[in-house]
C-alpha cells in the first residue's frame, strides 16, 4: 500500500508540472505573437527563454512545449524580417 501511495504522489506532482509547463508554453506563444507587431527583441527573446524552460519542465515529450519553442523561433525570425523590411526599431 505504501508503494501505491508513492506512485500516486509522483503522478500528481508530474501532473502539476505538466500543467505549469502548459501555461508557460501558452504564455510564450501569445507573447511571441504580440512581439511580431511590437519590438521583437523586447518580447520574443524572453518568450523563447520561457518556452525553453517550459520544455525542460515537462516530464514527458509535450507537444505544446515543442510547438511553443518552434513558434517562438519562427516569430523571432519573422519579427526581425518585418522590423528590417519596415525600418521599425528592434528594441
Amino acid at each position: 500500500m505504501n508503494a501505491e501511495g508513492e506512485t500516486l504522489h509522483e503522478s500528481s506532482s508530474s501532473r502539476s508540472s505538466e500543467t505549469v509547463a502548459g501555461f508557460l508554453s501558452a504564455i510564450a506563444i501569445f507573447v511571441s505573437l504580440v512581439g511580431l507587431a511590437w519590438h521583437p527583441l523586447r518580447l520574443i527573446l524572453p518568450s523563447l527563454a520561457i518556452a525553453l524552460i517550459a520544455s525542460g519542465m515537462g516530464p514527458g515529450k509535450g507537444r505544446l512545449q515543442l510547438a511553443a519553442v518552434l513558434i517562438c523561433a519562427a516569430c523571432l525570425f519573422f519579427g526581425f524580417t518585418i522590423a528590417v523590411a519596415l525600418s521599425k526599431p528592434l528594441w
